[in-house]
């Protein structure tokens, strides 16, 4: 491994510990007035932010980055406009530090309480989308946290306007610079550095494709906090409204393809008399279909590989297949889901209520589409990711989600004796 990243890497992470401990002991709302600094100083740079990027994805494009990625990397306007307000939003929420979780008096009269505390310094690694830079510090800084960035090199310049814009905000409301700071090389052992910081940082959050992830997931000695892929359905009951079905199985799939949240598998109820349409309202919104033996026979798409049913497309690609009811569904997406989000339409309330309880993904819901899988969408205002595994977090990964806990005990003279 490259010294000079992991000499780069342990000094930033110091220099994030000293700002971590100065964030923990800050008001809430100095934080908040350092995020709406923040969130103005990225409203004001856009034009700055628009040129940056605007570079990127032309760099991106040259170099022949698929469709969906180049669509993760473009900010435009309205882009860089919700990404100042996410983070003034962030401003606004309860503050999780010091919230206490719960409370008890023992029978000598010692009074314990566990209280949220942050975790400390958090590294993120991430890959295309330069909103992830303003998301991310504007969470740890609102949980208290310092954290180092290590965006990808296709979005190197937007990375740098976004983080700029940041700082300056931050150090004008009087919040330490080093609270947010950016790897400023794209050389990949600076990854490498950052898995191998025990000690240094505290956590690891990957946000990017599956073999980042997977690398971190394989390599880190810090904890880490992920999710691999996002193969999510929709599974449409004979109960279904036909209307309503239509409208959430195209808005999961064509409202933005690239996104975690998209549903990449149709199920359909072999009871449900209009599976045909859903297949020709896919197929209107530019949506390639790829379906089983029964779907084949009911439509002119092409016949799904078994791949299929394991791919994260990310793309106007759905597979789609015939199950036996509701428990059919619930076995397939348990033989192929990733346990990121899953959704049922259905009028029946016992069956989606089978659905909701059976299915194991962070995220289950009953008629409304996949794409709610975001924390904006959840009232969290920005996220840090989804998180599908089961320790410490699951689902949209916010304020909560960068906390710990520590134990306080307030005693009168107590001993054990």
């Amino acid at each position: 491994m490259d010294v000079d990243a992991v000499e780069l890497i342990a000094a930033m992470a110091e220099r994030a510990r000293i700002a971590a401990a100065v964030l923990a002991t800050m008001s809430d709302s100095a934080k908040a007035r350092g995020l709406e600094a923040a969130a103005d100083r990225v409203r004001v740079a856009a034009a700055d932010i628009l040129a940056a990027n605007a570079e990127d994805v032309a760099a991106a494009r040259t170099a022949g980055v698929s469709a969906a990625l180049c669509d993760r990397l473009t900010l435009d306007p309205a882009r860089i406009a919700a990404m100042a307000d996410a983070i003034a939003t962030v401003a606004t929420l309860d503050d999780p530090v010091g919230q206490v979780i719960d409370a008890r008096t023992r029978p000598n009269g010692l009074i314990l309480t566990r209280t949220r505390v942050p975790i400390g310094v958090i590294g993120i690694i991430y890959e295309s989308r330069p909103n992830v830079t303003a998301d991310a510090a504007a969470l740890c800084v609102r949980s208290g946290n310092a954290v180092i960035l290590r965006g990808g090199s296709e979005a190197v310049r937007s990375n740098r306007a976004i983080h700029a814009a940041l700082v300056e905000g931050l150090a004008a409301a009087g919040l330490p610079v080093d609270a947010v700071q950016l790897v400023p090389i794209t050389d990949r052992a600076a990854v490498g550095a950052m898995l191998a910081a025990e000690g240094a940082i505290d956590l690891i959050v990957p946000r990017g494709g599956k073999s980042l992830v997977a690398r971190v997931q394989a390599e880190a000695r810090v904890p880490v906090l992920a999710h691999l892929d996002g193969i999510n359905h929709v599974y449409v009951d004979a109960s279904a409204d036909p209307a309503m079905a239509a409208a959430i199985v195209v808005d999961a799939k064509m409202r933005r393809t690239g996104v975690c949240g998209a549903m990449e598998t149709l199920l359909i109820d072999r009871a449900y008399p209009h599976a045909s349409a859903l297949i020709a309202a896919l197929s209107a919104a530019r949506c390639e279909v790829r379906g089983d033996a029964a779907v084949c026979a009911m439509a002119d798409v092409a016949a799904a590989q078994a791949a299929d049913w394991d791919t994260e497309y990310l793309d106007a690609i759905a597979s789609v297949a015939i199950t036996d009811g509701v428990e059919g569904a619930m076995a397939h997406i348990a033989r192929h889901g990733s346990h990121h989000t899953d959704a049922i339409v259905a009028e029946d309330a016992a069956v989606a209520e089978r659905f909701l309880g059976g299915v194991d993904s962070a995220i289950v819901l009953w008629n409304a589409s996949t794409q709610f899988a975001d924390g904006g969408e959840f009232g969290l205002g920005a996220e840090i990711g989804i998180a599908t595994g089961r320790l410490h977090a699951r689902g949209p990964v916010a304020l909560e989600g960068l906390t710990t806990y520590k134990w306080i005990g307030r005693g009168s003279g107590q001993v054990r004796g």
